[in-house]
């Protein structure tokens, strides 16, 4: 029970006591890692981030421009905002997650998908604790997840919950990169913590290891490059020079996060929410290709594979089924050549010219008289093209 006294309007004001309060709501709430930022001490990013959009690096995620202005500082998206809790909660994977990359009649899906929303999970427990802390203060108070334009990481990092690692995400000492992350603005003082000090040293594992070279440089991401994006941002078909290197992940990828030398001081996510559904650890390719919308929305439901649809997750299984080498996978392959959508259509062209590559040039030209999508003919022509 907390017991730290009121003022005798029932309120109570001091910074330390307010602190106090927060952390043992957060923890109650189950959240694993705690700390306080002051706006008023944070540095000023909004230079790295026009750097990012005037490169492009951002591909086609818009949002991120038309937000650019909140997202540079918290007193650009709430002027009033004194302090910021940043919480993190721990989904840190029982087993290796990239052990599933190697079986390629199964679908690697990232460690953070594999059960439900964390949205969801997270943004209840933030509420909850910042009524409880508005009753207790009296201030007012907004909760964030990452739907907000907010530079969580940055935030994080400013507020002692670890640094912002060469592959951009918060690392921590005590749960490595498998932190998520929620933020409670208030107008409430409290007690700032130290920001946290860079710890990567001259490790490079999450740069090296990175399947299409989407860091341009330490501390830097070119999203347009990033498998995470293109399997679950980008909207069209996937570019060709990234098919074969995606190999079978479907949903995000885990590979620099998982590499993290600091993983080795964290522990499995005790968050029964947060820890993988049995038929999401490695799920068979084969039963992926044949969902429909119904069935999308059945195996996904509460999941945050569930916001990008049926169109672009069976695309992302095309293309895991083209890298398989499976023989097998061939007829599942053909049946979605007739699929309604010109982005499966289009993968299915692909995946099947990877594993029959004759049987796709030989449908190739009786298809491309009967197509009237410009991408999916283009994909055929490519077919014809690698037969020859």
């Amino acid at each position: 029970m907390n017991t730290t006294p009121l003022a005798k309007d029932g309120l109570t004001r001091d910074p330390a006591k307010l602190r106090a309060f927060a952390e043992a709501a957060a923890r109650q709430a189950g959240f694993d890692a705690f700390g306080v930022a002051s706006p008023a001490e944070l540095p000023d990013i909004s230079a790295k981030l026009a750097a990012f959009l005037e490169d492009g690096r951002h591909g086609t995620m818009g949002w991120m421009e038309e937000t650019a202005e909140r997202r540079s500082h918290p007193q650009a998206l709430w002027p009033e905002v004194r302090s910021v809790v940043l919480l993190g909660m721990n989904y840190g994977p029982e087993t290796d997650p990239l052990v599933t990359l190697a079986q390629k009649d199964r679908a690697t899906i990232s460690v953070y998908a594999r059960n439900r929303d964390y949205h969801d999970v997270i943004k209840g427990r933030l509420k909850e604790i910042a009524a409880r802390f508005a009753a207790r203060s009296g201030a007012d108070v907004k909760v964030f997840v990452d739907t907000a334009p907010v530079m969580e990481k940055p935030l994080a990092a400013a507020a002692g919950l670890g640094w912002q690692g060469k592959h951009t995400n918060l690392v921590s000492r005590d749960f490595g990169s498998w932190l998520f992350l929620g933020a409670i603005f208030t107008t409430a003082e409290l007690e700032a913590d130290r920001h946290e000090a860079d710890s990567c040293g001259s490790c490079r594992a999450c740069l090296d290891i990175c399947p299409t070279d989407a860091f341009p440089a330490p501390y830097q991401l070119d999203a347009r490059r990033c498998i995470s994006y293109l399997t679950i941002e980008h909207k069209g078909p996937i570019p060709h020079e990234f098919r074969q290197a995606i190999g079978n992940r479907i949903y995000g990828c885990d590979d620099c996060l998982a590499v993290c030398p600091w993983n080795k001081f964290a522990q499995s996510a005790s968050e029964a929410k947060l820890r993988a559904r049995e038929d999401l650890n490695a799920p068979a390719i084969a039963e992926l290709l044949e969902l429909n919308d119904a069935g999308f929305r059945s195996l996904f439901s509460g999941s945050p594979i569930k916001r990008i649809g049926r169109d672009r997750f069976v695309r992302n299984a095309l293309i895991a089924a083209g890298n398989s080498g499976l023989k097998t996978l061939v007829p599942r392959c053909e049946a979605l050549l007739a699929d309604p959508e010109p982005v499966v259509r289009g993968a299915a062209i692909w995946a099947l010219a990877q594993l029959r590559p004759s049987e796709a040039a030989k449908r190739a030209r009786k298809a491309l008289a009967q197509e009237g999508d410009a991408q999916v003919k283009a994909e055929w022509n490519l077919a014809l093209e690698a037969a020859d």
